[in-house]
């Protein structure tokens, strides 16, 4: 597992600590792995989700640190989507 990932999950856990997501999420990170999210927090994995977000690392971690709003970079292509827009939606309000 990269570090860019193992950040990342510890950031996502700190960002949701308190704060359910009733969903599965995997944001792939380009080149580096991939991070799902449901019910029980963050972790790195792979499995199947009900939605994949994929941009490239710093796109992701400008998200996290709340420099760049998830809806700006999916609008500007910076961020993809595929699955169930509702619960990327949802998933940007838990992170917001």
């Amino acid at each position: 597992m990269s570090d860019v990932v193992t950040k990342a999950v510890d950031a996502l856990n700190e960002k949701m600590a308190g704060r359910p997501f009733d969903g599965s999420a995997k944001f792939v990170i380009e080149g580096e792995g991939a991070v799902i999210i449901d019910e029980n927090g963050a972790h790195a994995g792979d499995e199947d989700t009900e939605v994949t977000l994929t941009a490239d690392s710093d796109t992701f971690e400008s998200i996290l640190s709340g420099d760049l709003d998830a809806t700006a970079a999916f609008m500007t292509g910076k961020l993809t989507v595929d699955g169930d827009m509702g619960l990327a939606m949802k998933l940007g309000s838990v992170l917001a």
